[in-house]
């Protein structure tokens, strides 16, 4: 194994507290949002890291299964990753929903690349068998 780059970030006073990472590009007050579901100013909460974390990393992995299938250029292209937190009768847990939007691509292709990305992207792999995933390809209705 390889070690391509690590990074760290401290919680201190868990979901009503801050996080900060080694480098002090994130900085952030961490609050559970309101009843309305709006989250506090200033703040975050870990789903809102884990969904930006998740769509930029999975949104690698498509570049990378397109261009090993020969596509240079997937566009103005985007993944959104949605992150629920919930709670039923065994506790919490969180679920996620990608939706990729690849302009450039039929909708035969997009769904191909989106599977072959979520084989390789170490967010899905990481999550495999933990908690649900869901996958849409997102396409423009004329």
């Amino acid at each position: 194994m390889k070690t391509i780059f690590e990074t760290s970030a401290t919680n201190s006073g868990g979901r009503a507290g801050h996080v900060k990472s080694e480098d002090g590009n994130i900085d952030l007050d961490i609050r559970m949002p309101k009843a309305d579901g709006v989250q506090p100013d200033n703040s975050t909460n870990p789903e809102q890291l884990f969904a930006a974390a998740y769509s930029s990393c999975f949104a690698g992995a498509l570049q990378h299964v397109a261009k090993e299938d020969g596509i240079d250029d997937l566009g103005d292209f985007n993944v959104t990753a949605t992150v629920s937190f919930n709670n039923d009768e065994d506790g919490f847990f969180i679920e996620a929903t990608l939706d990729s939007y690849l302009p450039t691509v039929d909708k035969t292709k997009g769904e191909e690349l989106i599977n072959a990305a979520h084989e390789i992207c170490p967010y899905s792999k990481a999550t495999r068998d933990n908690i649900t995933v869901h996958l849409n390809l997102m396409v423009e209705v004329d």
